[in-house]
């Protein structure tokens, strides 16, 4: 994972440069937007690009996620812990007990191994994030749903 987020870092710095986004009608992304969200593990529109899914020499998870706006995860830990790169947008991200953070193009989140939390876009924003997930000690555990209070909270 050492690895793979300076060249991640490297593709967005360079791309941030040549595109231009507006979330009013559609966002453009370096990466595929990617396919529609079915699971319930979201709250509104999401879509998702895998970009390192089953790498057997990393064991990194690596996705580009685009959410609507208002869309959200629900609470959720990683138990090797999460890189949230954001790539455009304006988004929230919230440990639990935590007050919520405003996430804006560039900001880098990282998120301790089995910390509760959930992100996603603003009330009136898209927001696209690249998240880098180390699977070697397991996979996401979903939790319960952000509730309306919750994600409207200052």
């Amino acid at each position: 994972m050492k690895n793979i987020v300076p060249l991640l870092i490297s593709v967005l710095i360079v791309e941030s440069c040549h595109s231009r986004s507006n979330f009013n009608n559609h966002t453009t992304s370096v990466f595929p937007k990617g396919e529609k969200v079915t699971n319930n593990n979201f709250t509104g529109i999401v879509w998702l690009q895998m970009l390192g899914q089953d790498d057997k020499l990393l064991n990194t998870g690596v996705g580009n996620v685009t959410f609507e706006p208002g869309a959200r995860t629900k609470w959720h830990l990683h138990p090797a812990g999460q890189i949230i790169l954001v790539t455009d947008g304006i988004g929230y991200y919230q440990e639990k007990g935590q007050p919520k953070k405003i996430l804006r193009k560039g900001d880098v989140i990282k998120c301790p191994p089995n910390v509760e939390h959930w992100h996603g876009a603003s009330e009136d924003s898209y927001f696209v994030q690249v998240a880098v997930t180390d699977n070697d000690k397991g996979s996401v555990v979903w939790l319960q749903p952000v509730t309306e209070e919750e994600y409207h909270k200052e």
